[in-house]
């Protein structure tokens, strides 16, 4: 059980930000007793290609709309002022520098626990910061010695951003897959057309 001064930071691109996100995030703050969750939206994934990722501010607009006054939910823009490219170590570092009385936990899904060795200082991050696991469908969860790691059993949603925006691309109608304010904007705007 999370203490009153833990904030569970789930990192993402939210390229866009879909009900998975918000049905997990949910879920740890009314099912798990994590008072606070931060979504901490990454400029740019160093494993990842960019060339269909919305501009920094733009996925921040659409995070901030899609958890709307729910008060256990912040956005966090955190790392657009970090070096590039971005490290999750680095800015867990920064964080608990810039915030001593805060204990700040990870929240990741079970497919980046299989690859989290390839992470950059991941034995400093295993070391010092407790680890949330959801599963994620086909994806199995991978142990590490002396780790605080907790797999959580959360609902699985087999949504992802990238389905989003192939969706969109294709003239689906997905709108129940969006936050209703989420989806307007991003029509309005004609994102990934």
């Amino acid at each position: 059980m999370p203490n009153n001064n833990e904030i569970l930071l789930f990192f993402g691109s939210f390229n866009p930000i879909h009900i998975g996100h918000l049905a997990i995030a949910n879920y740890l703050t009314e099912f798990c007793g994590f008072n606070e969750l931060w979504f901490v939206i990454t400029p740019h994934n160093p494993v990842k290609k960019s060339n269909t990722l919305l501009k920094d501010r733009d996925r921040q607009h659409l995070v901030t709309l899609a958890i709307n006054d729910y008060p256990k939910f912040r956005v966090s823009d955190i790392e657009f002022y970090l070096p590039k490219p971005n490290y999750t170590i680095n800015t867990l570092t920064y964080l608990s520098e810039k915030y001593p009385k805060n204990k700040f936990s990870l929240l990741i899904g079970g497919d980046n626990l299989e690859s989290f060795h390839k992470w950059k200082n991941y034995q400093r991050i295993l070391e010092n910061y407790k680890i949330y696991v959801y599963k994620r469908p086909g994806a199995s969860v991978r142990e590490f010695d002396n780790a605080d790691i907790k797999v959580l059993d959360a609902p699985q949603m087999d949504i992802s951003s990238s389905f989003i925006r192939e969706a969109i691309k294709e003239n689906k109608d997905i709108r129940f897959f969006l936050p209703k304010n989420v989806y307007d904007y991003i029509i309005k705007m004609g994102w990934w057309k």
